[in-house]
């Protein structure tokens, strides 16, 4: 029997996640070695809820590439520049494969910027029948083989692994833990390339640029800081966050999360 090794179970880019812990269970799952090159981990959500009870799930995509095995809707999802919403009725279990950063470049052999808000078919990518390699995953009994089926699937495209990776790997983790990070200019001095490389290095392997990218990273940092009810001041956060003003920082994050950052901390506090 396969043995799964757990990550914790995240919250960043899940909106509203006390609530949702109330009705899905959602698990994050490791790759096997020789994916773990280009699969960061297997997330899994199931649910099962009463006749005429449906919930309305909200998620925030980051700059991930993902294969999500899904009851009719299994396909290849490219970067999603926008919020996501999953409504939950009935059972049902989803898994899907979050690829690292620049990794799925080597499966598309194309630029991933091609794909950015689209999705594509399991077979424009691997060698599989689209129906059996959905049936083969939601079929399976358990959360273990149902990450062994998508396993399978992913290993019918396996490429070589492709250095410029762990480039991409080091310029994404300069964005997230180097707040003070908000401009496209500050980003290219700190990792030693031109704004133009580094425009183009995400067009080729990230499928966003590096703007949004960390204008991303800073929402969901706010969301994060405000499901949690910190007390904390939106204008000085707006700012620190590279926002010319609470209005502009306002709308962002109404825009993704969809509902305004004091109503959203009170919603969460609620819940």
């Amino acid at each position: 029997m396969t043995t799964l090794q757990s990550v914790p179970r995240p919250t960043r880019g899940v909106v509203n996640p006390m609530a949702g812990e109330k009705v899905f269970r959602l698990e994050r799952y490791l790759p096997a070695e020789d994916l773990a090159p280009f699969v960061e981990h297997f997330w899994l959500v199931a649910w099962s809820l009463p006749d005429g009870v449906t919930h309305v799930q909200r998620t925030l995509p980051r700059h991930a590439i993902h294969v999500v095995f899904d009851e009719g809707r299994t396909a290849v999802f490219g970067v999603m520049t926008g919020g996501f919403e999953y409504t939950l009725r009935g059972t049902g279990r989803v898994l899907g494969a979050s690829f690292r950063p620049g990794a799925f470049r080597g499966f598309l052999k194309a630029e991933v910027q091609s794909i950015t808000d689209r999705e594509l078919q399991l077979s424009a990518v691997f060698e599989c029948d689209d129906a059996a390699a959905e049936r083969s995953v939601l079929d399976a009994p358990d959360d273990a083989g149902m990450v062994a089926a998508a396993s399978a699937v992913l290993r019918t495209a396996l490429p070589a692994v492709d250095p410029e990776t762990a480039r991409i790997a080091s310029i994404l983790e300069a964005i997230q833990h180097h707040r003070e990070i908000t401009q496209v200019q500050e980003l290219a001095e700190h990792v030693d390339l031109s704004v133009r490389r580094l425009q183009l290095l995400f067009k080729d392997y990230i499928g966003a640029s590096p703007k949004w990218v960390i204008r991303r990273n800073r929402l969901l940092d706010a969301a994060d800081l405000l499901a949690k009810g910190s007390p904390i001041d939106l204008a000085a956060l707006a700012q620190q966050l590279g926002y010319y003003d609470q209005a502009h920082f306002t709308t962002d994050f109404e825009k993704l999360i969809g509902k305004p950052p004091a109503d959203y901390r009170r919603s969460c506090k609620e819940s």
